[in-house]
Parts: C-alpha cells; structure tokens; sequence
C-alpha cells in the first residue's frame, strides 16, 4: 500500500469491553461524533499518526453480535461490510473472554483484515486469568494482542502491528466456521449463485450464512446500493 491516504480502522467490541478507552488513548483529543450513513446512532471517528502514516479510526456502536437485530448491530455491520475499512480491531474484555469471542468469530467471517485485541489484562490477572494469545492466535489466525488501554500496556504492540499489516508485512488466515452437515450443503449449494450475484463485492460464505438465515435487512441494504440480488 502507498502510505500517501488515511487508512481507515474500524472499532467493533461487546459494550463494556473498554473499545471507547482504547478509541480515546489512540486518538487522544482528535475525534469528533457524527451520525453515521443517515441513521439516527453516532459513531465516534478520530485521527491518529505513527510512522508517519495517517489513520481514521471509528468506534462503532458496541454490539454483542452483527446480525442486524437492532439499529447498532445493523450500522456496525454495513460500515464493516460495505464501508471497508482497511483493519477492523476487535476489542474483547480478557475477564469474559468465552462470551465476547462470538463476536470476535463474526468478524472473521465478514474480513480477513482484523486485529484482536484482549482489553483488562491487568484485571484478568489480579482474578487469576491468564490468557495464551499465541495459541488464540494461532486458532484464530489473526494477530491476537494483549492490552490495557486504560494503562496504554499492550499500546506500542498494536501500533506496530497495524502498521505492519497496512505494509502487507502480517498475512492472516481467519479461522472459518465449520456448521452442522446440513447447513454446510446448502451453503456449497448457494455459494456459487451468491457469488455470480455479488462477485467481489461482499464476502460470498458470509452473504450465504446471512441469506440462510433469512437476514431481510442485508437484501434492502444490498438493493440500496445496487448490489445484484
């Protein structure tokens, strides 16, 4: 990648997870909250340098998961989804690590662009936790990082880590869901229709999963921006 734009970083975490602080550390006071797309909720977006290249990052609304059940959910996945920010970081707090990685796996499903970081490990230890992100990374198949924004550990790490991946040094395999038989036959039943449909647009396994399940607002989102249905 040329490093003469802003890359763009999209936020997504759990509420509670401490997303915003990690938002407010990296930004500091260059941020400001606008509503997002016509929709009604705000997204907090702000600027940050390092290594002389410009970021945007955008904190978008926590949400325990991206299947459009309310307005939150359904503005944080089209900015992941249709926006395509060029790194999403998933924020999960390392105290309740089992129930905030479903939104982690999510994710992976939607872009292969993604960074996790593992928020409160400072907390996590002090309660005996103790958290092997190497092996979390291996299963995940993207950097996994252990932090405390509110303490900035954990904050040179993922600098340069995200400056790495911008430069194409870091290459990720996202781990890929594997469904029950039944399911997995209709999606390689569908995906090659989905995929003549939205070509490279959209990721084709998670417009299919999507589809399966009867996601109405992803068809008018699609229609709205005349992609082939």
């Amino acid at each position: 990648m040329s490093e003469d734009k802003s890359y763009r970083i999209a936020l997504a975490g759990n509420p509670n997870t401490g997303k915003s602080t990690l938002f407010n550390t990296l930004t500091g006071l260059k941020q400001h909250t606008g509503n997002w797309a016509g929709k009604t909720v705000g997204m907090a977006e702000g600027d940050f340098s390092f290594k002389g290249i410009d970021y945007k990052l955008i904190d978008l609304p926590g949400t325990y998961s991206l299947f459009s059940n309310s307005l939150d959910e359904e503005v944080a996945r089209n900015f992941i989804v249709f926006e395509k920010p060029e790194l999403t970081i998933v924020v999960l707090d390392a105290t309740s690590l089992q129930r905030n990685l479903n939104l982690a796996l999510q994710v992976l499903e939607m872009t292969s662009q993604v960074i996790v970081c593992i928020n409160f490990i400072d907390e996590a230890e002090k309660k005996g936790i103790h958290i092997n992100e190497k092996k979390l990374m291996n299963k995940l198949g993207v950097p996994v990082i252990k932090i405390s924004a509110r303490n900035k550990v954990g904050i040179p790490i993922l600098l340069d880590t995200i400056d790495r991946m911008m430069k194409g040094q870091i290459s990720t395999n996202p781990l890929i869901i594997k469904y029950d038989k039944e399911t997995e036959e209709k999606i390689s039943q569908l995906e090659p229709k989905i995929k003549e449909m939205v070509g490279g647009q959209l990721p084709v396994r998670w417009v299919t999963l999507r589809l399966l399940d009867g996601d109405m607002s992803l068809l008018e989102e699609m229609k709205k921006r005349n992609i082939v249905m």
